[in-house]
């Protein structure tokens, strides 16, 4: 049953997709910046959809009163990140339009990456590492300015279920670069959607945001450390099954 489950998930993102990214290619002739990034958000509502109906896959978040309040407020979300799914969940949770900060090889991924090159993210080149932050600082600026959030996945890559990451302080760098606080979300998705797995499990994945930390003031390692703490307490918290008690706890 997970299998045939897995398999329809899969197929329905397919089947999705395609008609979602031609319909976007074709509404950037008209469209711009946020309407563009809502009409992308919907693509991604239909696979949180599909998620919780073919795969049985529920989402319990808790903390939304922590988000920073108006149109023009500033935030950068610093996310747990262990599989694909908290990619497409968190920007349905949220209130503004979210900035992804991700490697420019995506823009290439058929339909998707296409589609994704017609929304206003951030996207680097690895290769020119100074010049590359430089532009993320930019181009944060601008986003933020107008009221976009930026998000990033301070450990850089998926990482296994009930293992921690090394968190780099690109993340902390921004926002003390910009001023704008940082918000930890916590996110349990390895329990049923695995890092690089095809068969995703019915179960309940939880989101839990922080308050926002403000970073004036702060030193790029000391304060990652601090969200890192948060973010690795909240995921024991949330599954203790995963990590193993220390000895003499």
């Amino acid at each position: 049953m997970i299998f045939l489950r897995s398999v329809l998930h899969a197929l329905w993102m397919l089947v999705t997709v395609v008609p979602w990214a031609i319909m976007m290619l074709t509404a950037s002739l008209f469209l711009r910046a946020n309407p563009m990034y809502w009409l992308a958000v919907g693509w991604l509502s239909l696979a949180i959809r599909g998620a919780r109906v073919l795969l049985g896959i529920k989402v319990r978040v808790t903390g939304m009163e922590n988000l920073p309040q108006g149109e023009t407020s500033q935030a950068i979300l610093l996310v747990k990140h262990q599989s694909t799914l908290e990619t497409f969940l968190i920007p349905t949770l949220m209130p503004h339009p979210l900035a992804f900060v991700f490697k420019k090889e995506l823009l290439y991924v058929p339909f998707f990456g296409w589609a994704m090159a017609r929304l206003d993210m951030i996207h680097i080149d690895r290769s020119q590492r100074s010049e590359a932050f430089n532009k993320v600082v930019a181009q944060g600026k601008r986003l933020l300015a107008r009221g976009v959030w930026i998000i990033m996945f301070p450990e850089g890559t998926r990482i296994p279920r009930g293992e921690k990451g090394v968190y780099k302080t690109g993340g902390t760098r921004l926002a003390i670069e910009t001023g704008a606080p940082v918000v930890p979300i916590a996110v349990s998705s390895a329990k049923v959607w695995p890092r690089k797995a095809f068969l995703k499990r019915p179960g309940v994945v939880d989101v839990v945001i922080g308050q926002p930390i403000p970073s004036q003031g702060r030193e790029p390692a000391e304060f990652m450390r601090e969200v890192e703490d948060w973010i690795e307490g909240q995921m024991q918290r949330l599954d203790p099954e995963a990590y193993p008690a220390k000895p003499g706890a």
